[in-house]
């Protein structure tokens, strides 16, 4: 479905898709590599993916473009803590995280940004 970061609308336009379904069937649908990644934790737990280099959120050189962010609300309480992470990484989405994450339960999907 998402075969370039533009196409990720497509996620909230088949939102019915997803919702109530594991983490991983979204990200199944996600061809082009999520490079960068973070929780919020609280009442509304959510992922925020980012196509772009974790490196350009660090230095603040992506602050002025209006890159695609994909916000994926889920069920359940994500467990996600910086300072568990590798050092230089903790915002990298990997392999691992998204095999301990995938069977989190989907209940909203938002999308902002253009290019």
């Amino acid at each position: 479905m998402v075969q370039t970061p533009t196409d990720t609308h497509k996620l909230k336009e088949n939102e019915q898709q997803f919702l109530n379904k594991p983490l991983k069937n979204l990200l199944k649908e996600i061809k082009p590599e999520i490079k960068t990644a973070w929780a919020t934790l609280g009442e509304q737990p959510y992922f925020s993916f980012y196509f772009t280099d974790p490196h350009a959120f660090k230095n603040g050189s992506i602050i002025e473009k209006n890159n695609i962010g994909l916000f994926i609300y889920v069920k359940e309480p994500i467990d996600w803590v910086f300072e568990k992470r590798s050092k230089d990484k903790e915002l990298f989405w990997t392999k691992e995280d998204a095999e301990k994450y995938g069977n989190l339960t989907v209940i909203r999907i938002k999308v902002i940004g253009k290019d």
